[in-house]
């Protein structure tokens, strides 16, 4: 577990966008609301500027977690550290694993912990703009259920963009450990061909429609912002066949990218 600690702590000192893009979405986002006066119109929606931040942080969250899962085996093959790395005594199950939890659990905690700092700071000077400009204050607090809100937030992230979108990020792992060079090609080049493939001899598209449902978040991807979650028994979304085949594929995914750097060279 030491070990294991330590790992994961290299990984965020090293790729410090982890932390920094969704940071700095998140800064420029709460600019662009201050410059806008949103905090001070009479009739607005008021929930959409708290969604479209909280979207907009998702949105840097996934693509952080997308490019770093595509850098994350390859990219230490081609500065040739993976030579130093192996002479320590860290096992490359410890290391493999450190790496996929920055996409699985990481991010996605970055992610509500910037976001629920984020609209509460937006809501703070909502309210203070409200009542200095003997606005009913009390609207925006009946309007915006902050702590709802949070537990939407929460329940997402963890689900849609941690457990939901494992595969796909251990899937990148898998190419990043194998692929000499273009590892975003290699990664969808053969899920393309699979699906024309599959066309062209069965007249089907079930493996496009898989991935579809997959990347989309299947039942649950579009649920953020109408708090229909929290109306979802915990029982049926965390026992659901979708999420588990998912992440026993996103266990093998990860037990061969684990073989891989263990014979793996440098580029």
């Amino acid at each position: 577990m030491s070990n294991f600690y330590w790992s994961l702590r290299r990984e965020l000192w090293e790729h410090r966008s982890v932390w920094i893009a969704p940071l700095a979405v998140a800064v420029v986002f709460l600019a662009g609301y201050f410059i806008s006066g949103a905090g001070t119109r009479r009739s607005e929606n008021f929930q959409l500027p708290y969604d479209t931040g909280a979207l907009a942080i998702m949105g840097a969250t996934t693509i952080v977690a997308i490019f770093y899962s595509i850098d994350a085996l390859y990219g230490e093959r081609r500065d040739r550290s993976i030579l130093f790395w192996k002479s320590m005594p860290v096992s490359d199950t410890t290391t493999v694993l450190s790496k996929a939890m920055i996409p699985i659990v990481i991010l996605p905690l970055i992610g509500t912990v910037l976001t629920i700092a984020l609209q509460w700071v937006m809501f703070a000077t909502g309210m203070i703009a409200r009542m200095g400009n003997d606005v009913n204050a009390a609207m925006l607090w009946e309007a915006l259920p902050m702590t709802r809100m949070g537990l939407v937030l929460a329940y997402h992230q963890i689900l849609i963009h941690g457990l939901w979108f494992a595969p796909v990020f251990a899937w990148l792992l898998l190419v990043s450990g194998w692929a000499r060079q273009a590892v975003l090609l290699w990664a969808t080049v053969p899920l393309f061909a699979i699906g024309v493939a599959e066309k062209i001899m069965f007249r089907t598209s079930f493996f496009v429609a898989m991935l579809e449902n997959r990347m989309s978040g299947g039942d649950y991807g579009q649920m953020y912002g109408t708090y229909s979650m929290l109306h979802v028994p915990p029982s049926h979304i965390f026992f659901s066949q979708g999420l588990w085949v998912g992440l026993e594929i996103t266990a093998l995914f990860l037990v061969l990218a684990i073989r891989l750097r263990r014979y793996r060279e440098p580029i």
